[in-house]
Parts: C-alpha cells; structure tokens; sequence
C-alpha cells in the first residue's frame, strides 16, 4: 500500500486485504477450528478496529464469537476473514417468532453487513434452558425456525447457521459419560424438536462445558488433561484421560438416546481462570495456561473422544479479554487471554512469531513507538489526518468533546492521539505514520493525565 498519499487507492485495499488472508490460512493451518469469545463486560477495553487488527496480525485466532450483535463490533471484522458468530440476546428471543419482525431484523443487522464481514452463525441467547423461563423455553426452537425462514427469503441461510449454546445443566445425569441423558421434560419437548431443526439446516449443537467448575482439588489433574488420572467407564468399558472428553461424551450419549449422533458438536465456550479468590483450586496464570493450551492440542488433535473417535471440535476458548465490570467472584473477571492493552496474561501458543518477539511473556513491549505529527506540520493537513482516520471507523471519542484526550482542544493534539491511533492499529509500520510526510515517529510515550496512547 503506497503510504505517501493520505487515502489509500481500492485497488491497493484490495490487494493487502488479499495478502493478509493468504498469509493467515498458511500460517494458522491445523489451528483453524480454534475461536475466542470476545466479551465486553469491561470499561478499559481498546476499540474494536483494533482488537479485529490485533487477531488478524499477531494471532492465530480466526473465529470469534460475539455476546451480542453491535454494529460498531461487527463491522470492525469487516475485510478480515475471520468468521464471526454473534448473539441474539435472550430477551429478544420471543420477538423473533413474528416473522416479519426476523425479516426485518435479517434486513437491518444482516444484509448490510455481508459479504465485507464474515458472520457465520447466529445464535438465538445463551444458556436458555438454564433460565428455566418457560416463556423463553417455549419460544426458542420456533424463533429459530423463524429467522431460519428470513435468511432464506435473503438467501443466506447457506451462509450463516443459526444454534443456541447450553449449559451442561440440561444434562439429567452425566456419569459416567455413557449414562448421559437431557433433563426430562425438555429431552422431548425442547431439545428433540431443536436437535431436528439442527439436522436439517446442517447446523452445530452447541455446548458450554468448563471442569474448572467441576473439579477439586483431588480431580484437578484429570481436569487439565495431565496424564495421572484415569475414569473407567464399566457401561461402555471406556477409559477417560480428561474431564472434558467425559464432558463432551455426556452430551453425546444423551444425543444418541434421541437417535441424533449425526448432529456436529462446538464447544461454545470453555476456559479457565488466572486468578480467584481464596480457597478456590487451580486460579493462576500458570494453571490456567496449562488447561488452555492443552485444550488446543485436544481437540485440534483428531484423537476425538473415547464414544466419538477421530474426531475434531470447533472450540471458544473463554474469553478474549479479562472483563473488570462482571459481577461475582473475582474468577469471573479473569477469564482473559489477555489484558485490555492486548498484553498476553499468559502464552498458550496462539501469537504469531512476530507478535511474540513484541510480547514476551506479560512484560511490557519492548521498544515502544508512537506516531505524532511532524515539527512544522499545518494545522490543515493535521485536519485531514483527522477526518480521514475517524472516517475509517476507528474510535475517535476520546478527543471528542468531554473524551479523555480532548484536552487540550486543539488540532495538534488531536491529531497526535488519531494519528498514533491509525498507526498503532495498523501494525506499526513506518510508512503507517507517513501522512503526506506530516508524521513523525517517536520513542517517548506522548500519554498525558488521563490520556493514554
């Protein structure tokens, strides 16, 4: 991309946007069916353009999945391949069994967003049978029999799936593995009419299964997948090397018992903690480290599980980021892969070479650069940086009136915070800071009082 005039040309768009794809299939490879959930309970978290960049560029991530269907994060994804799931909250859920109002929603949220981003799958909220409303209960499986009906009227029910993930709550029992079996009640009038509907729009069931909540301290090593404890099984003369294969073989024995084995399996969500409060089992970096990563290796493995050999799993580590706005105990904020300045809490082999050298461990990058204007640079080429990198999409509200950075309220300052935004997003690239020869890169941190670069 040629760096010397302020606005890229399409054509030169065009053909990073390519470059950046071909070099992130090579180099994510066997790691393709690993996502992340990118909440955003948080108030110290870096605009979503960035986090989209920072997956492409310095992860092997390629999958996300979203809590909700903001514009602002979906379309941070756009021109990024990577493949987007996003929710529907639960309370919209009876909404959605009108068919004109999915019609609508499919018009306004979806259309306008395809094909420039990559959203897969939409899912109908979140652990809805754990709720135990029965007006939500009730209304799940025609709702997504609804929306199913409006993206076919748009001719995107091939392109997008739609799901909705459980808890492992709707199991009635679960071991062994092989005694697995739903919750009566909801086997047959929920999850049986739900499991049909998954087989005929070729769609995944979707699973929130975590040992940390079901370990101590005496099944902790079977939870992390460490090779010292073992389960027999004496119903299918099965042996368990981890908590989650029994998980995971749970679900499916209670699948067979409904006659759907031939419905794919994702694991929505999973993950471990870095920190907890006193008295909890296994809350450190350490640890947490040690399951995710050993979770990666499982089920990119193709070993499967003991009732579902050679096998793969579309997998949601949780979360992308740790969250300091969530409520409960001190575990549920730290969930993270990373800090909200995208410093790693730990490494479990998803950063790319290159970001790993910029990372090491959890200390602070080394040899920090910004990019401020140039010494003598006029007010209305400054100007011009301005307009077009908040024209990007890039978030610019804090040197919008009452921001952290809108003082002091002048061009100068204000282009120093976008320019260096721009640059920073972008990957830090010289001719990132170029601007019609307008930038200068620097090693001193141009932060001031509440203002942070």
């Amino acid at each position: 991309m040629d760096k010397n005039v302020a606005t890229p040309s399409l054509a030169s768009t065009v053909s990073a946007v390519v470059v950046l794809l071909l070099a992130s299939t090579l180099i994510r490879g066997v790691k393709a069916t690993i996502g992340v959930n990118y909440g955003t309970v948080a108030n110290n978290l870096p605009p979503p353009a960035s986090v989209a960049r920072f997956l492409l560029e310095s992860t092997v991530i390629n999958r996300v999945r979203l809590f909700d269907a903001d514009p602002q994060l979906v379309q941070a994804f756009a021109h990024t391949g990577i493949a987007l799931t996003i929710t529907i909250p639960n309370d919209q859920i009876p909404l959605l069994t009108n068919l004109s109002f999915a019609q609508q929603w499919v018009k306004t949220t979806l259309t306008p967003q395809i094909p420039t981003t990559n959203i897969v799958r939409v899912l109908l909220g979140n652990e809805v049978l754990s709720t135990a409303n029965k007006f939500l209960i009730s209304a799940l499986v025609p709702a997504m029999q609804t929306l199913h009906t409006a993206l076919v009227a748009e001719s995107l029910d091939r392109r997008i799936k739609i799901s909705t993930p459980h808890s492992l709550g709707i199991l009635a029992s679960s071991s062994p593995p092989s005694s697995g079996k739903f919750r009566q009640g909801y086997d047959t009038h929920v999850i049986k009419p739900l499991l049909s509907f998954l087989r005929a729009t070729n769609s995944s069931f979707m699973i929130n299964p975590y040992p940390f909540f079901g370990c101590s301290e005496e099944t902790l090593d079977y939870a992390l997948f460490r090779p010292t404890n073992k389960v027999f099984d004496e119903m299918s003369q099965r042996i368990y090397t981890n908590m989650l294969d029994g998980q995971l073989d749970a679900i499916f024995s209670a699948m067979k018992l409904l006659d759907f084995t031939d419905v794919e399996i994702v694991i929505a969500e999973t993950g471990w903690p870095s920190k907890g409060d006193p008295g909890q089992v296994g809350v450190e970096a350490e640890v947490a480290a040690e399951y995710n990563s050993n979770l990666i290796k499982h089920v990119t493995s193709g070993v499967g599980t003991p009732l579902m050999p050679n096998r793969t799993f579309e997998t949601f580590i949780f979360a992308l980021f740790n969250e300091d706005l969530k409520p409960g105990p001190t575990c549920e904020r730290n969930f993270g892969l990373f800090d909200p300045n995208m410093k790693p809490v730990y490494d479990i082999g998803i950063l790319r070479q290159t970001a790993r050298l910029n990372f090491p461990g959890n200390q602070t990058p080394v040899g920090k650069k910004w990019c401020v204007p140039k010494s003598g640079a006029v007010d209305e080429a400054l100007q011009r940086n301005i307009d077009y990198v908040c024209g990007l999409g890039l978030d610019c509200g804090p040197v919008k009136e009452g921001g952290a950075c809108f003082v002091p309220d002048t061009v100068q300052a204000h282009a120093a915070y976008v320019m260096n935004l721009y640059y920073q997003a972008m990957g830090r690239n010289d001719y990132d800071c170029d601007f019609e020869q307008t930038g200068a890169i620097t090693n001193v941190d141009p932060s001031n009082g509440r203002c942070n670069y």
